[in-house]
Formats: C-alpha cells, sequence, structure tokens
C-alpha cells in the first residue's frame, strides 16, 4: 500500500487524483450501511464506498454521482479494474442537477461537511470535504426526492454535525432509524456517528449503539474487526 493506492481483498483504490483520500469514514460507512437491489453512493470520490457495497450486495446495481471531475475519472477507472464494473455507474454531476428512473432502496454519502470554517486552500479539496458544494439541505431535498418509500439513507458525520443534520433530514420529511457513535479508543469520546434515516412514516423508532474502532492497546476492537473483515488483506 502507498498513499497513491490502498489493496483491498477484491479491489484496488487508486487515489493520486482525489483530494479524500481512503480513510476510517468511508471504510466504516461501507461496512455498516444497509444495501439493497438499487444503490445510490453521493459523492463518491473515489468510489470506495460504492465498491465496498457492491462487494457486500452481489446482486444489486449501483450508481455513484461525483462533482469533481478528477475525482469521477479516478472512481471509474477503479470500478472498472474491479470484478464488479459491469452493475456500477459513475454519473459525473452534482446531486442536484441528478434524475433517476427508478428510486434507489438504499443511497448513502460521505457528505461536505464543514459549514462554518475556512476553507481549504486546495479547490478541490475545499469541494470535498466543505458543504457549500453540498448543503444539507439540499442534500436532504435530493435524498427525499430520490429514496424509495421503504428505503434507507446512510452517512458518516463528525459528532458535532448530528443536531443540524438531523434537524434538516427532519424539515425533508426524514426521521433518523438507527445511530452509532464512533470512539477510536474506549478512553476517547466519540468522533464520529454512522446514521440512517427513513421517510418520517416508515420510521417508528431510533436504534442507538456505541462502539470502539480500537482497543486500549491499539489493536483493531472486535466489532470493528467483524464489520471489516471481509474487506481488509490483513
Amino acid at each position: 500500500m502507498s498513499n497513491q493506492s490502498f489493496n483491498f481483498r477484491q479491489f484496488t483504490i487508486c487515489q493520486d487524483r482525489c483530494a479524500m483520500k481512503v480513510g476510517t469514514d468511508g471504510v466504516l460507512l461501507g461496512a455498516w450501511a444497509h444495501g439493497g437491489h438499487n444503490i445510490l453512493d453521493i459523492g463518491t470520490g473515489t468510489g470506495l464506498i460504492t465498491l465496498m457495497l457492491a462487494q457486500r450486495f452481489g446482486k444489486a446495481r449501483l450508481t455513484a454521482v461525483e462533482i469533481d471531475h478528477e475525482a469521477a475519472i479516478q472512481a471509474s477507472e477503479n470500478v472498472n479494474a474491479s470484478p464488479f464494473a459491469v452493475r456500477v455507474t459513475i454519473v459525473e454531476t452534482p446531486i442536484q442537477s441528478f434524475s433517476a428512473k427508478e428510486k434507489f432502496d438504499a443511497i448513502v454519502s460521505n457528505p461536505p461537511f464543514f459549514t462554518d470554517s475556512l476553507k481549504n486552500p486546495d479547490s478541490q479539496r475545499a469541494t470535498a470535504r466543505h458543504a457549500d458544494t453540498l448543503p444539507y439541505r439540499e442534500l436532504f431535498a435530493a435524498v427525499s426526492d430520490l429514496l424509495a418509500e421503504d428505503g434507507e439513507f446512510s452517512a458518516v458525520i463528525p459528532f458535532d454535525c448530528l443536531s443540524q443534520f438531523t434537524a434538516e433530514a427532519y424539515l425533508a420529511g426524514l426521521a433518523l432509524s438507527r445511530r452509532c457513535a464512533i470512539r477510536t479508543t474506549p478512553r476517547k469520546q466519540p468522533k464520529r456517528y454512522l446514521v440512517a434515516f427513513k421517510h418520517a412514516a416508515k420510521a417508528s423508532t431510533t436504534a442507538t449503539d456505541e462502539q470502539c474502532i480500537m482497543n486500549a492497546n491499539g489493536t483493531r476492537s472486535e466489532w470493528y474487526k467483524q464489520l471489516t473483515d471481509i474487506f481488509y488483506i490483513k
């Protein structure tokens, strides 16, 4: 493995042309999200989450939307080099302009999350990380329109973004159905949330959980190993 690529068991992610590299957030979401027969990945970047879901759900058709030209090209290359290319379509477009002939029973996103911070001078990285290009309200408007009646939208967000994120979901007619707080180690405070939403009429309760990625001695936790074992080579 190098900074230019990351090898998983069934596919390789090349990432030299993408602002956002392979990281824990994407791996967590790709392993945790519920799937279906028709899956949409919003802001696919390298294509990591799309390929993880393609591996997990062997009969699914997947569409991955990406606004950044270089990232869309690299995602296409990563998909075409994988065993799942025939089932995956990469679309270079803002999600605000995307339309589909049928609804998706699973939607995922590792969305831009900074809302008030200074932008990164690297414009590609700023697009990937700052919510100017995809405000939460516009994200949830798209999700609400594209999500099937019984579908689920899953995302990974920083711990301190939960209130704003769920408020915008509510305004779009979506309700929190699952929530998992993630600690890096048992002694650290949660750093991120894995969250899932359904149309409000279909989300009667919220399943809550809290997990650690690593044990106190620095080894992967049993939960994280079980969640990601089918992907990591070691």
